[in-house]
């Protein structure tokens, strides 16, 4: 892999870790205890322990990408970056650029 794609790859991921840090803070808000003392309806209350649930597995999400992002940042200037951990073959740097955690090509995703 070129110098010059590693480095636009190194920016890309640097860029979704601080997204992603930005959306954790953000789930972590949106996943803290819900008051018993609010004066809500009972309705209401459902709907937002329903809500925070959801919100609990996008902060799990959210949590695995940046650890994943973490390594592949790290991992960005290994021989084998950019290699499909299935088939050996190069990922393209479309890809990669889009999913710069992914250690799999379209194929061997699937």
């Amino acid at each position: 892999m070129e110098s010059k794609d590693l480095k636009d790859i190194e920016q890309k991921i640097e860029a979704e870790i601080a997204a992603t840090e930005a959306a954790i803070l953000n789930y972590k808000e949106l996943t803290k205890p819900i008051a018993p003392e609010n004066a809500i309806g009972r309705i209401s209350r459902m709907d937002a322990i329903n809500n925070k649930t959801v919100n609990e597995a996008a902060l799990r999400k959210a949590e695995q990408k940046l650890k994943n992002l973490k390594i592949a940042l790290s991992n960005i200037n290994d021989p084998d970056f950019g290699i499909c951990g299935g088939c050996n073959t190069p990922i393209p740097i479309g890809r990669i650029l889009l999913m710069p955690h992914s250690r799999f090509c379209v194929q061997c995703a699937r």
